[in-house]
């Protein structure tokens, strides 16, 4: 199938996206596109195998390099998967560390029973809100149980009867390459269950699945950051039809991405809280106490040295973001002074700097870091 698609289009990010960018987006659109969730939609399952093809470059380092310098041709006689001939349940097994283990409607075979859908949805805070945690209503669409066929998707009354393809072994066998030998697959009349359904539940029309809108309170935890994903265990979606028809297997997981709206005065930098600061002339020269506002409210002050100079940073302990393992402890407070300059001044002013300026003399320290050192030296 390989695809002529810009790989970055396909998985709908930029090209200098980290590899947990493109793992996200990857998770995401596969289990939009997945067939179990468009019953009978080939275009949905076209698209599922292109976001595989172009996760499995993007997220191999070395393959990526090759692609960003070289496109697609430069893929060419590289190791690689031919997706159009796996089906979907290979595709999960390849990429399980996405998909949370047995996750994503894979088989468990003998091992357990098989596994449900994870979900991902996101909501938006704001900063101040992650200083004491909040909870937020979350609204997401999900696959659950048929309830007048029971999950099988027959119509209530009927029976699935024998399929006759397989005559209910639920494989069948097919000539491999060159007809040199046999092998064994999932029978694709059924697909593997050895029944097949004459007559069609009318409520899912037999995928044994409806559509239902959920709603729930999910509570943000203190001192979560940007990005950071909730899980909210067994609010997934049920296994596959073919896998538990009735769904006793355990659900999937909803995965709830917190995004922090941006703040006019405060940035997040780890768990300090990073403001700018004015200061006069005056102030620096000869020394001031100011007051700061903070993300919570309210003012703290601090005491500003003679001689301070612009862009002088200055840190306030235990007033910037929560931990979010300890919410107890809090970052700082990390002030950056801005001198400001007043672009009018008035007669009296002006003279009182003009007296100063005749006696003023400009030292320069030429071994003192600049206004950027300082800044890289105190977030690195």
């Amino acid at each position: 199938m390989t695809t002529t698609r810009c790989y970055y289009e396909v998985l709908s990010v930029e090209r200098d996206a980290s590899g947990d960018e493109i793992k996200r987006s990857y998770r995401r659109l596969a289990m939009k596109y997945h067939p179990d969730r468009n019953p009978g939609d080939d275009e949905a399952e076209i698209s599922f195998k292109e976001c595989a093809e172009a996760y499995e470059v993007l997220s191999d380092p070395d393959r990526r390099s090759r692609y960003d310098q070289y496109g697609h041709e430069g893929l060419r006689g590289t190791a690689g998967h031919d997706f159009n001939r796996m089906n979907v349940e290979d595709i999960f097994s390849m990429f399980n560390d996405i998909f949370g283990g047995g996750g994503g409607g894979q088989r468990r075979g003998r091992r357990g029973p098989a596994r449900g859908f994870d979900l991902e949805t996101g909501i938006e805070i704001t900063l101040e809100e992650t200083l004491e945690g909040t909870t937020r209503e979350v609204e997401f669409r999900r696959l659950d149980v048929c309830n007048p066929c029971e999950g099988g998707g027959a119509k209530p009354g009927t029976r699935p009867v024998k399929c006759p393809t397989c005559e209910g072994a639920g494989k069948v066998e097919q000539a491999g390459l060159g007809g040199m030998f046999r092998m064994v697959v999932a029978c694709p009349n059924c697909r593997g269950r050895g029944e097949v359904i004459t007559e069609h539940c009318g409520e899912c029309r037999g995928s044994g699945r409806i559509s239902v809108r959920r709603s729930l309170e999910v509570r943000i935890p203190a001192g979560i950051s940007h990005g950071q994903v909730i899980r909210v265990q067994g609010e997934g979606e049920p296994p596959r039809p073919e896998d538990q028809p009735n769904g006793d297997g355990p659900r999937g997981d909803l995965h709830v991405v917190v995004s922090v709206e941006d703040h006019d005065r405060f940035q997040r930098d780890g768990n300090d809280l990073v403001t700018v600061v004015p200061m006069a002339f005056a102030q620096a020269a000869l020394g001031a106490t100011i007051e700061v506002g903070l993300l919570e409210g309210g003012t703290t002050e601090i005491q500003i040295p003679p001689g301070t100079q612009h862009g002088q940073i200055m840190r306030v302990p235990n007033l910037g973001a929560p931990n979010l393992r300890n919410p107890e402890h809090r970052g700082d407070l990390v002030v950056i002074l801005q001198l400001v300059v007043p672009r009018k001044l008035d007669e009296t002013q002006r003279e009182l700097l003009t007296q100063f300026a005749e006696t003023e003399s400009l030292e320069v320290d030429h071994k003192s870091p600049g206004l950027w050192s300082r800044i890289k030296d105190t977030f690195s």
